[in-house]
């Protein structure tokens, strides 16, 4: 079908949650992606960080054919070899003691809240459940990872949310003003993503897990967007110098597959037991068999690459000085380029998506994630598209 045949059977009967762009992604190689009609983008989005090693990688096609002609999916009444392999890989590398996989970033920051409120409970009993989250923080869509969340844009329409939630500068005086005996846990992202793109301050993050070992609070770090390779380590907090009790993740580990989760420390090793806490498609083979194909995809070098290819697409936008673009900030390959004029983000990634440039926005930034392997010549080549479309805007 042509177009403007899909935009209309998509408008019909697709629900009317996403400002689409008028682009009908029907392939692609690596970060070059191709239209129906054949016409090639260069994709500065990877699916919103999902596509951590590209589209079509080899390895990540032949892993996934090769599980689904063997077994699909099976209940988690039941073991499976991808799932066990999977979990050894991640929490080897992660430093981490056992994993609970699910779907979603979201369903793995319920797991984090759901864990730490056991924890607490467990060891303090009942009146100990609040979690304190950052402002400008995004943690999900559900109303649990709503009201976790920490920006009021997102809080509308769907009253009454969950209780257990406050609100936190990101300082050691914000965090103190709203502390209180009833806290069991801190939740935070270490580079903000959807509010623009900001990476939190080291001093803060490590004064921050002091306090928490102090009162016993657990350290809960979203990995969500930030894990996977993504700023230049497997997580983000590699790059902090701190150990969480736990962490979730989700987007890049299965390469386009659904996949997410959480893994947790020793000390929090054996909080969630038989009954506690489940997912009926966690840990299906399939999306198992495609993460560890990403995670063999994904080995150190090619990680640490990222934060060299971050700050060749941040040097090369800084030394095209477009009027329209500002400074530049982010960890690896997530970035944030803030938007000046008066020209708003969402136009400005408009113009360069109609060029050939896929990109995204956040907050008031433009925001690009591009696959971690992505090629120079692909770099490149958006960076050129970038350039020629927005130099006199």
């Amino acid at each position: 079908m042509d177009f403007q045949e899909l935009k209309a059977l998509d408008d019909q009967y697709v629900m009317h949650t996403y400002g689409r762009f008028p682009v009908d992604v029907d392939h692609g190689e690596n970060a070059t992606l191709y239209d129906a009609l054949g016409r090639s983008y260069i994709d500065f989005s990877s699916g919103i960080g999902v596509n951590s090693i590209g589209c079509a990688h080899p390895r990540w096609t032949e892993a996934i054919m090769e599980q689904a002609m063997k077994l699909g999916h099976i209940s988690n009444l039941f073991y499976t070899e991808p799932c066990a392999r999977l979990a050894k890989v991640l929490c080897q590398r992660a430093g981490m003691s056992n994993v609970f996989f699910g779907n979603s970033g979201a369903e793995g920051n319920e797991g984090l809240i759901k864990l730490a409120r056991k924890y607490s409970f467990d060891k303090y009993g009942k009146g100990r459940g609040t979690v304190l989250t950052l402002k400008q923080s995004f943690h999900g869509r559900t109303l649990n990872t709503l009201a976790a969340t920490g920006q009021e844009v997102f809080h509308n329409y769907f009253f009454p949310f969950p209780d257990g939630f406050r609100y936190a500068a990101p300082t050691m005086d914000g965090v103190s003003e709203v502390a209180g005996h009833d806290v069991c846990a801190v939740l935070m992202e270490l580079v903000q993503g959807e509010s623009g793109v900001y990476p939190l301050d080291q001093g803060f993050v490590h004064d921050l897990a002091v306090l928490c070992a102090e009162r016993d609070w657990l350290l809960l770090i979203d990995e969500v967007q930030t894990g996977i390779g993504r700023t230049g380590t497997l997580f983000c907090y590699q790059q902090y110098g701190i150990l969480p009790d736990a962490v979730s993740f989700a987007k890049g580990i299965a390469g386009g597959l659904p996949m997410g989760g959480f893994l947790a420390s020793d000390k929090c090793r054996d909080v969630l037991g038989p009954g506690t806490h489940g997912s009926t498609f966690g840990g299906n083979p399939v999306c198992a068999a495609a993460a560890l194909a990403v995670l063999d995809v994904l080995d150190e070098d090619t990680i640490s690459a990222a934060t060299d290819k971050g700050r060749y697409i941040r040097n090369a936008i800084a030394s095209m000085a477009l009027p329209c673009l500002g400074a530049t900030r982010g960890l690896g390959l997530m970035i944030g380029v803030e938007v000046k004029g008066d020209k708003t983000n969402k136009e400005l990634a408009a113009k360069l998506i109609e060029n050939g440039l896929l990109v995204l926005t956040a907050g008031p930034a433009l925001r690009f994630l591009p696959p971690l392997t992505i090629t120079q010549a692909e770099m490149d080549k958006g960076l050129e598209i970038l350039e020629k479309t927005l130099k006199e805007v």
